[in-house]
């Protein structure tokens, strides 16, 4: 029921309940109260309509104060630690706490990924989720059922665009020597890719003991972008299907990436991976490329679901607005 309409279903629930000598007053009463709920229909939808007219003056209003804020190198960003690198200088553009050392949540599926490939493996081999798989440190559930075989390649599809983190602990399992061999080996390549601040203690990034800096990650994405194109294929992938067996036959599953923006025609993204957990706060690495510039953009530990998603619109739009050149200037770089 409409909450503008509840007056006047209130008084034709009182008529019903009254004899026949009210039935006059009744009625009376009613014409009385319908009207009065007319006429404050009447001007609600006018007040709203006023206010759909004022929507986007007001709007255009807060894009200028937006634009000043940026202008002056004010992005206000909701992640903790931030970092905006020129890919092809190698400049920091944008700092915020870039080398506190924190939960990383699922970015750790970045180095899962590279892990993988380096090894060399099938990526046709067939892998079947089993009970190893299951997330014991968080409880999560998946849409991957046990039993389900796919290959190493749709497994690496499902933990890079969805996050998936049956597909990420099975690829890890499969490796050579098994799980204890794959986390040596991802601290191995952070170690030889200069990440001094980084460790892991899984390939999901379920435990918050995974943890790394804006500038390791940073690092990461950089070498993850100019040396594994698959990566950067399957990363940003918008939607990715899967069969898996059902009750009476085989059925599809749609996925699609967590990464909003890689689905948005306004950016051109080369490398992309979120991740959360209530201690890392909502991530995100991306490579993408703003004003005709390779950036490297890793926001972490942000408060909010879309904050991260935010604060990549506000980066990229300080960028255009040539905030990254003032700023320079200012502190006297050459621009």
């Amino acid at each position: 029921m409409s909450i503008l309409a509840w007056p006047l279903a209130e008084v034709q629930a009182a008529e019903g309940k009254t004899g026949s000598s009210q039935t006059k007053a009744k009625k009376t009463a009613k014409t009385k109260q319908a009207a009065k709920t007319k006429q404050r229909v009447k001007v609600k939808y006018k007040n709203k309509k006023l206010a759909l007219k004022k929507q986007p003056r007001y709007q255009a209003a807060g894009d200028a104060e937006l634009d000043r804020a940026l202008a002056q190198g004010n992005l206000a960003l909701r992640s903790h630690s931030a970092l905006v690198i020129n890919q092809a200088t190698g400049e920091p553009i944008y700092t915020k706490n870039p080398d506190v050392e924190t939960p990383i949540a699922s970015i750790t599926k970045l180095m899962t990924a590279v892990i993988t490939l380096d090894a060399g493996l099938p990526l046709d081999e067939e892998i079947t989720i089993n009970s190893e798989d299951l997330d014991r440190v968080k409880g999560t559930g998946s849409r991957l059922p046990l039993g389900a075989t796919l290959t190493r390649g749709e497994l690496l599809h499902l933990a890079l665009i969805a996050s998936e983190n049956r597909a990420a602990a099975a690829l890890s399992r499969a490796y050579p020597g098994g799980r204890d061999a794959f986390v040596e080996a991802m601290n191995r390549k952070a170690r030889s890719l200069g990440m001094q601040n980084t460790h892991y203690v899984d390939g999901t990034g379920l435990s918050s003991a995974n943890r790394s800096t804006a500038l390791d990650l940073a690092r990461l994405v950089d070498v993850v972008h100019r040396n594994y194109p698959l990566i950067r294929d399957i990363s940003t992938t918008g939607s990715y299907d899967v069969e898996v067996p059902g009750r009476k036959r085989a059925r599809q599953l749609a996925y699609v990436n967590t990464n909003a923006l890689t689905r948005n025609k306004d950016w051109d993204i080369g490398i992309s991976k979120t991740g959360y957990i209530s201690e890392a706060g909502h991530c995100l690495v991306m490579q993408t490329q703003i004003a005709g510039q390779k950036m490297v953009i890793v926001l972490l530990d942000s408060w909010g679901k879309w904050s991260r998603i935010g604060d990549a619109q506000r980066i990229k739009r300080w960028i255009e607005n040539g905030g990254a050149e003032r700023l320079a200037s200012r502190a006297g770089r050459p621009t």
